[in-house]
């Protein structure tokens, strides 16, 4: 696991690019605190890549990188690791290939010469490369298919630049603060900004499961992988639980490979729990586990951890978070690079520091919900859509009897949740799910927005972004969710979350649940074996029956959220105040001021809860400073 970045010039006058690359790698170490390396090649074009090293595997100056081959005509920088890369070098030596180091980088490098672009097709594992391949002037990048692993880049004139985090990118100094309205809107709206975006004109991200080429100056991006739900599996259920747990196991047992410590983050929930149980069964070593907690007994979950803990017997450790936790958020403002408003950040920042005390690679079960369909909107979304056609008259009077359903201030009350429900339950199935997991939507978000921020907004991108999905699955409402979610919140939100806050740290995460060739399988698996009779991850739960305890698999899901309500209501009341309502925060000329103003005083007010809307507004008012200001 690493940071990479790079510059190519096509003007030959420009010749300082090693110091600018220094200075990038220099916002890396975080990513790679082992070893730093500079590769520079003068010409037409000039090309300058930059490596910072998080050593896992082979731990030997062999694996220092960038990494070329043999005769020095291709350089290659990798942040990642690749799981099958052992079966990959045995193929390829049989073809003649002569490696010198024990790394997963040098199969890339080969596997390249025997494949060129197509060479990621071969890859199972997580990763962002830059390889540059001087024979025929060509840079070619690549990102995994789920998009674990992060690489922005920038193409302007005769330059092209890229890296693994925003702020590195920003240090070359070529990059224009210029923000993007619509990036700003996608924000607001779900809490992060999707790629090929980000909050700056002119830098972007290159998405999921796609590959770009620089040649002559001119750019091409391919996608190389897509999940296909269709044609559906036949299969028994007994057959789809033995597939399950042989699929997970062996994804499990590649993902224990390292040179260094190895533990696993542990929630007490099902994913997590099942990911720790398989690695007790196939690891010879105790597992380590690490686990979060708050003082508010709503938000926190270590009882059901410390029971999977006692089960199978692993070394145990926990971190609890409280209110001061917000003293770390200027240090994520700053890894993050740009606007992201997932509160969760903060307890899996800690909970990687606290890992990384004791190991170098943490296991985790990301990924479980968008496969098997965890999440309670999904079943909220299939009750409302059977109740789409009811007689006009009736829906009236159930909407009008929801309007009684008092307004909740706690973000778990299931009244409240009931009454969110009716207030969307018919309206059409794309806007319907989009209110349900937008920040800022509709009446608020008209009335949030100042006249002169709705006028620089071209369309309601927002709006359209994640409907475009819906209709790439065909296989009914299920399969349209889960689609929209794998290429969006999955991605885009729970992705960059763990890389950021994980590397943070300097710890490698490893999502098991996230192998492809498992997604895969579970894709095309029948929906009724991801629903059915309101039991939500039923195969997944057959499957750890009798692995997992009861008690830990038909509990009500808790996600790994955090009280920021509870805290902007007491101890951080007056840290809002200050910061959301302050002349400089309300003249940035986005917002309407009044409606600021209300938010906050609502929310403290206890009048309603506004916990994640404010959160947002704070995020990027930090970020404002941090970057902008």
């Amino acid at each position: 696991m690493c940071g990479i970045c790079g510059l190519l010039d096509y003007n030959s006058q420009n010749t300082d690019s090693r110091r600018i690359i220094k200075g990038m790698c220099s916002k890396l170490i975080h990513r790679g605190p082992d070893d730093e390396g500079i590769f520079s090649q003068t010409g037409s074009p000039n090309i300058t890549l930059g490596h910072r090293r998080l050593s896992i595997i082979d731990l030997s100056s062999a694996g220092h990188q960038p990494m070329v081959n043999e005769d020095n005509s291709i350089s290659l920088i990798l942040n990642g690791e690749i799981y099958n890369y052992l079966e990959l070098r045995t193929e390829l030596e049989s073809r003649g290939h002569v490696f010198r180091s024990n790394t997963d980088t040098e199969v890339v490098i080969h596997l390249y010469e025997e494949k060129g672009r197509d060479c990621v097709k071969s890859l199972r594992g997580m990763f962002a490369f830059a390889l540059w391949d001087s024979n025929n002037k060509i840079l070619f990048l690549a990102r995994d298919r789920l998009g674990k692993k992060p690489l922005f880049y920038s193409h302007k004139d005769s330059r092209f630049l890229f890296s693994s985090e925003l702020e590195s990118l920003l240090e070359s100094g070529f990059i224009s603060k210029e923000i993007n309205k619509d990036s700003l809107d996608y924000y607001l709206s779900f809490g992060y900004i999707p790629s090929p975006y980000t909050i700056y004109k002119n830098v972007f991200q290159l998405k999921p499961a796609h590959t770009l080429s620089l040649h002559n100056n001119e750019l091409r991006v391919d996608r190389y992988w897509d999940l296909d739900y269709l044609p559906k599996l036949k299969i028994s259920q007994q057959e789809a639980v033995e597939k399950v747990l042989n699929l997970l196991e062996e994804a499990v047992k590649i993902r224990l490979h390292s040179d260094v410590p190895l533990g696993a983050f542990l929630s007490g929930g099902i994913d997590s729990s099942t990911i720790v149980a398989i690695m007790s069964k196939v690891s010879r070593q105790q597992v380590k586990t690490f686990s979060i907690g708050f003082e508010d007994s709503d938000y926190s979950e270590l009882t059901f951890a410390r029971e999977i803990s006692r089960i199978y017997g692993t070394e145990h450790h926990e971190f609890m978070v409280k209110p001061d936790a917000l003293g770390v958020l200027p240090l994520l403002i700053s890894r993050y690079g740009q606007p992201y408003a997932d509160s969760s950040a903060l307890p899996t920042y800690y909970v990687s520091k606290e890992t990384r005390s004791h190991v170098t690679v943490a296991l985790n079960g990301d990924g479980g919900d968008e496969s098997f369909a965890g999440y309670e909107r999904y079943h909220a979304m299939l009750i409302a859509e059977s109740m789409y056609n009811l007689p006009p008259l009736l829906k009236r009077a159930i909407k009008f009897s929801s309007g009684f359903i008092p307004d909740s201030i706690e973000p778990k009350n299931r009244l409240r949740n009931i009454k969110r429900f009716f207030d969307a339950a018919f309206i059409e199935k794309e806007k319907r799910y989009i209110r349900w997991i937008s920040i800022f939507y509709g009446e608020l978000k008209n009335a949030l927005y100042s006249a002169e921020f709705k006028s620089a907004l071209k369309e309601d991108k927002a709006g359209s972004y994640i409907s475009s999905f819906f209709n790439e699955a065909s296989d009914g409402l299920l399969d349209s969710l889960l689609n929209a979610d794998v290429h969006t919140y999955l991605p885009e939100d729970l992705l960059v979350k763990v890389d950021i806050a994980s590397m943070a740290n300097s710890l490698e995460a490893r999502s098991p649940f996230l192998d492809h060739k498992f997604m895969e399988f579970a894709a095309r698996l029948p929906s009724s074996y991801k629903i059915k009779n309101g039991i939500r991850k039923y195969i997944l739960k057959k499957a750890i029956k009798g692995i997992v305890p009861d008690r830990n698999v038909y509990r009500r899901k808790m996600g790994f959220g955090v009280p920021i309500g509870r805290w902007f209501r007491n101890e951080l009341k007056e840290y809002i105040r200050d910061t959301l309502l302050e002349p400089k925060t309300l003249r940035r000329g986005y917002f309407n001021a009044g409606i600021v103003k209300k938010l906050v005083e609502d929310h403290i007010g206890l009048r309603k809860d506004y916990s994640f809307q404010l959160w947002s507004l704070l995020v990027l008012e930090l970020w404002h400073r941090k970057f902008i200001d």
